[in-house]
């Protein structure tokens, strides 16, 4: 059964951190197996060939059902278990992060090499941005020019995607909507458009939701 929602990586990030002259370096990607899992942390190797460690982890699954992780010669425990953990506990799926660790002659222990490790894979991840999977469903509809913007103005607001659009005499629209909003999307657009609304159901595909967006949103909600 297809699960109808997870967070998961928008796109290939990377982000530095220094610590005590260690050069710390996180490059994060969504991955679809674990075969492209593996090809993307050979990339990273490559690209870094003359770094100290390329440490890696990563989760292929909507429950986590693959994952693995690597210290590459740190000691046991101090990089990609918790590189691994910080992906855990942000919940994302289907992706993959390696660290690259640059020694900067001091050493930082094993409490130390825990946090650092930690730290940048946190902010690769969130250099990559973290979104939300959704299953979708496509809505076809027909207005009058006359209520175009406004109904563009409703989807905008409510963060719904536009699939596709077609001007003729009158105005064709599919919005991708939630499956959990469907009810809330009818009767919202029945009042915009007084009654005047035919909605088509279309196909249910899986698409992407700006999952930090929502969290700053929930932030500001709350400090209202």
């Amino acid at each position: 059964m297809m699960a109808r929602e997870y967070l998961t990586l928008r796109k290939e990030g990377r982000a530095e951190l220094i610590v005590k002259k260690s050069r710390f370096i996180a490059t994060a990607r969504p991955v679809e197996s674990e075969d492209a899992a593996r090809s993307f942390i050979d990339s990273v190797r490559k690209e870094f060939w003359d770094a100290t460690h390329n440490v890696y982890a990563f989760t292929v699954g909507e429950n986590d059902e693959i994952v693995r992780s690597s210290d590459d010669g740190e000691p046991s425990g101090t990089a990609g278990r918790p590189v691994l953990e910080v992906m855990l506990r942000e919940e994302v799926k289907y992706c993959a992060v390696v660290v690259t660790r640059y020694f900067g002659g001091t050493l930082l222990g094993a409490g130390g090499l825990v946090r650092a490790y930690s730290s940048a894979a946190r902010d690769g991840l969130h250099a990559a941005g973290i979104v939300r999977v959704r299953l979708l469903r496509k809505v076809g509809f027909v207005i009058d020019y006359a209520a175009l913007g406004r109904v563009q103005n409703y989807l905008a607001e409510a963060g719904y995607g536009i699939d596709d659009v077609k001007y003729a005499e009158r105005v064709a629209m599919t919005a991708m909507v939630p499956l959990a909003e469907l009810d809330l999307f009818r009767a919202r657009m029945m009042d915009l458009l007084a009654g005047d609304f035919d909605p088509e159901m279309g196909d249910e595909v899986m698409g992407l939701v700006d999952a930090e967006a929502e969290a700053e949103e929930d932030g500001e909600g709350e400090g209202e």
